[in-house]
């Protein structure tokens, strides 16, 4: 079985490529050909194309058909948020890391191809894929995310997981670039892409797996596995307690959460119905403005979080997200607005998650419990993006706009940033 090595180059490869190889589905399948490929084929249009009906039906009950995605992509929230828990406690005991993280990229990625079906008459079917094909993804994540602290010293945290995300805008963006060759040039259905997503996160996935050991832990189990991840969890949960300067970061973590996922989940769909006269080309031509955008973006926030510390940094990019929301409510109506604001959301998504990731694993205490750490992590991000997403799905449904749940993203982006000061600069704080 391989050994992990912090600082070691070609597992730190291999670990990034886990980033190339998952991003295919936030990029295809979250952000920019399934969103288009869904409102279209739950809508119905006029001869100009105008939308005159986005109502869909689910078990007898109506819904706008973004109304009804929010939901379910919260729901899938819901369910990693309370799995993970256990699922890592375990995985740090029993020494079932890489087990339990390729049981959630199969079930992501066979949920991706299996979106080839999708259709308004098997609606339910079709919600059932994308629910599924986000618990993958997002539960894969616990897992691998628990390595960084294990791969890289806590110096190279910051670049380590740029280098992560950087690879997975580089590696999405061909992809998509790809399938929108197939598609336009040689006129291939768009639902294609989706079994392509399911091979290459799997294909390449494979090169992660092939390095990466299940743990570093040797313990073994004694009794009721399940009770050992909840006792595991508790020490987290007391260990935590007595860190003020963790307690406030996860704090303004999760609530700043709510806002970044939301944003990138919900973007295309929003362009879609509140900017009038954007193309489809133009709006993936967008998607992927955003991508090689927010690779520099990963890189200039590590840069940042350098010279001036991690916690300075995440407020800057959060005082951006900030302007963004209000900029894209006030004035965002026209294509070349919405290229200005996809432009701005390219260099604040990758360094805000990059810098989430990497701050959170240089508070950790010294500790092997990584998977178990960063359950608590990843359930925070996960409940506020389910707050996130319901939020903005149930004021579409009571207001019936999307542009006025951008006033939530707002709130959530503020009080977020006002957590982050009161962050104390010293792990000795209590």
């Amino acid at each position: 079985m391989n050994q992990l090595k912090k600082g070691d180059k070609r597992l730190i490869n291999a670990w990034t490529f886990y980033d190339w190889a998952n991003s295919s589905y936030p990029l295809v399948i979250t952000t920019a050909i399934f969103p288009i490929f869904y409102e279209k084929v739950t809508s119905t249009t006029d001869a100009s194309g105008k939308v005159i009906n986005d109502v869909v039906n689910l078990f007898g009950i109506e819904f706008i058909n973004t109304e009804l995605y929010s939901y379910v992509v919260a729901i899938s929230f819901i369910i990693v948020s309370l799995s993970s828990p256990i699922l890592s406690g375990i995985a740090d005991y029993s020494g079932s890391k890489k087990r339990f993280m390729q049981f959630f990229c199969f079930l992501g990625s066979l949920s991706c191809a299996s979106l080839f079906f999708f259709s308004k008459e098997n609606l339910g079917f079709g919600m059932l894929s994308i629910l599924l094909a986000s618990v993958g993804f997002w539960g894969s994540l616990v897992f691998y995310n628990a390595y960084l602290p294990e791969i890289a010293e806590p110096q190279d945290h910051d670049k380590v997981s740029a280098k992560g995300f950087g690879m997975g805008y580089f590696g999405s963006s061909i992809l998509l670039i790809i399938n929108l060759i197939l598609i336009k040039g040689f006129g291939m259905p768009a639902k294609y892409s989706f079994i392509s997503v399911a091979v290459w996160w799997i294909g390449f996935a494979q090169i992660t797996f092939a390095r990466l050991p299940n743990s570093t832990n040797t313990n073994t189990a004694e009794g009721s596995i399940i009770f050992k991840g909840f006792r595991e969890l508790r020490k987290v949960w007391s260990e935590l307690k007595h860190i003020k300067q963790l307690k406030r970061y996860l704090m303004a973590f999760f609530i700043y959460s709510m806002g970044v996922q939301t944003v990138m989940l919900m973007a295309v769909l929003f362009a879609k119905k509140e900017i009038v006269g954007l193309e489809d080309s133009n709006l993936i031509v967008s998607v992927l403005l955003i991508q090689f955008v927010g690779i520099l973006g990963s890189f200039l926030f590590s840069r940042i979080s350098n010279k001036i510390g991690n916690i300075k940094a995440l407020g800057i990019s959060l005082f951006i997200w900030i302007g963004i929301c209000v900029g894209t409510y006030a004035f965002v109506y026209t294509p070349n607005g919405f290229y200005v604001v996809a432009c701005a959301v390219g260099l604040v998504m990758g360094g805000v998650q990059s810098l989430s990731r990497s701050t959170y694993s240089k508070l950790l205490p010294e500790t092997e419990d990584h998977a178990s750490y960063f359950s608590f992590f990843d359930v925070c991000e996960k409940i506020g993006i389910v707050i996130g997403m319901f939020s903005f799905g149930a004021i579409e449904g009571i207001t019936g706009g999307m542009r006025n749940s951008i006033l939530a993203l707002i709130v959530f982006f503020i009080l977020g940033f006002l957590i982050l000061l009161t962050i104390p600069k010293s792990k000795n704080v209590q």
